[in-house]
């Protein structure tokens, strides 16, 4: 989830920002052949074009994708050092579509290769950062204007590990400083894009910041629902308007006549390693381990040879490394020991658009935690493998689903699309969502054949929604309203407005529900 174009082009225009994710996305230790990867190319028209690559290649050339231009030997070599660690990790995020990681912001921008990011590659061949044992969770941004920033206040419910933390960074100089205006119509356009629902936008103004001074939350006056977090604004303005506006949370807001003034400094997310700062210290003298030693402090550099086969820290200094060869494993290690990654789960699969990413462990938990509830009220085995397809933007969700953005959620194939995730989250509806898909993913097919209300019914009955006052949330109760008409198929499947539909899941809950307190089992419910 990179965005090297604007990593290459931020020293001479500052086009994008760039993140990079390091996942602990598997489970045991780094797979021992792990010699080539595959990689996906997004056809015109749809579809990926793929070829494999070997692993120490596609790290070149990802460096000349990612990494600033004109970089000092040190700050390619840091940077490699992420690159690997993320495409190690991170080999099954497109195991839906066929291959490994693909070629463009989502995971990492591949270029042709510089004899400069070669001989970068070929320095740190086969070394990752650690921590505790485990392939440590690494971002990095193309800034983070003078301060870091944590991971939880960009995605919520991320971790926050020792080595990412709130820091002032004098290396990048609080740079680079940005100014923009956006029309009032452009900004409602952004925010409608991103399923804000309204016809004015009356004022936005900045509620709270986080402990970092980034905008936390602003108040937007006339949309429902009536706030958003600084970085989801970033995210609906950069993928409807260009991301060369809002450019980081770093902000200022002046309400102009008919416009908003937007003044910042930073570029990205700024969690973990600043791309900038990582160029400047290079360019001053300082090697590759120290400049990973600042940003991800507490972690270790540890090398996997060229059968991927683990071993202990290298020494302190990258640079200190005979830079003609790879370093030898067995002569580092002959004892290696295995390096492992956290506990995830392996069957539930979660595409993100590339500024999500941040929080694919947190959810893929939550889906883990929410399946398992399902088959045990539901009494039916967990489904092998659940994938989970959160889309940017409202528009992208309705063009992939045929359903109205305010269904929230549809299952298509055997893929659960989802809302993007931050607008479910402002509703405060992402749970509830994610468990109504999943009732539908296992029960859809022993309830095939029946009226819609059945299988909404049984979806909203099970998944713990709550059409009557007082009941609870979490698990069905026996309470039902008093004998309602059924909602015909028309009023669910081709709902005309979002009041429609909740009056219209509200009556299937309680139809299926009345059959259900009476004694029937929800298998025979028609």
């Amino acid at each position: 989830m990179t965005r090297g174009r604007g990593l290459r082009a931020l020293l001479l225009v500052g086009v994008l920002c760039t993140s990079a994710l390091v996942s602990s996305a598997r489970q045991g230790g780094l797979a021992p052949d792990v010699t080539a990867l595959r990689i996906g190319t997004p056809r015109p028209g749809g579809g990926y074009t793929v070829q494999t690559i070997p692993l120490e290649t596609y790290i070149g050339r990802v460096l000349a994708g990612e990494a600033a231009r004109d970089s000092a030997p040190a700050a390619l070599e840091a940077l490699a050092v992420a690159i690997r660690t993320f495409a190690l990790a991170n080999r099954d995020r497109h195991r839906a579509d066929g291959f490994d990681l693909c070629d463009e912001t989502h995971c990492q921008v591949v270029r042709p290769a510089t004899p400069a990011t070669e001989r970068a590659a070929a320095a740190t061949a086969g070394q990752v950062l650690m921590h505790g044992g485990l392939v440590a969770t690494v971002f990095y941004s193309a800034s983070c204007g003078g301060r870091t920033e944590i991971p939880s206040d960009v995605w919520p419910g991320a971790d926050d590990p020792p080595y990412l933390p709130i820091m002032d960074d004098d290396a990048c100089a609080g740079g680079p400083r940005w100014s923009a205006e956006l029309a009032q119509e452009d900004l409602l356009r952004a925010l409608k894009a991103a399923g804000f629902r309204g016809d004015r936008l009356r004022g936005v103004r900045v509620a709270s910041r986080n402990r970092s001074g980034r905008v936390a939350r602003l108040a937007v006056d006339g949309l429902t629902p009536t706030e958003i977090s600084g970085q989801d604004l970033r995210l609906a303005v950069g993928r409807t308007l260009g991301w060369q506006y809002i450019r980081s949370a770093a902000f200022e807001l002046q309400v102009l006549s008919g416009a908003y003034r937007f003044t910042g400094h930073g570029y990205g997310h700024g969690v973990g390693m600043c791309v900038i700062g990582s160029t400047n210290m290079a360019a001053r003298g300082a090697t590759a381990a120290a400049i990973l030693a600042k940003y991800f402090p507490g972690t270790t550099i540890e090398t996997a040879g060229p059968r991927m086969a683990p071993v202990a820290p290298t020494p302190p200094s990258i640079a200190a490394a005979p830079k003609s060869a790879p370093p030898s494993p067995a002569a580092t290690n002959p004892a290696a020991t295995n390096i492992v990654t956290p506990r995830v789960p392996t069957d539930v699969l979660v595409v993100l658009p590339d500024d999500d990413e941040g929080e694919r462990v947190s959810i893929a938990r939550a889906v883990v935690q929410a399946r398992d509830d399902m088959a045990q009220l539901l009494g039916m085995p967990s489904p092998g493998r659940v994938t989970l397809r959160f889309h940017p933007t409202t528009d992208d969700y309705e063009r992939a689903t045929g359903r109205a953005w305010f269904t929230a959620g549809a299952v298509v194939g055997d893929e659960l699309h989802l809302l993007p995730l931050a607008v479910l989250r402002e509703r405060g509806v992402l749970d509830r969502t994610i468990r109504h898909e999943l009732v539908h993913l296992m029960a859809d097919s022993v309830l095939a054949g029946r009226p819609a209300w059945v299988r909404e019914g049984a979806a909203s009955y099970f998944a713990g929604e709550r059409p009557i006052p007082g009941e609870p949330l979490d698990r069905p109760a026996p309470r039902v309203e008093p004998r309602t008409p059924c909602p015909a198929d028309g009023e669910l499947l081709q709902p005309v407005s979002v009041g429609t539909l909740a009056n219209a899941y509200a009556r299937a809950r309680s139809c299926f529900a009345r059959q259900v307190v009476a004694g029937k089992s929800w298998r025979d419910v028609k």
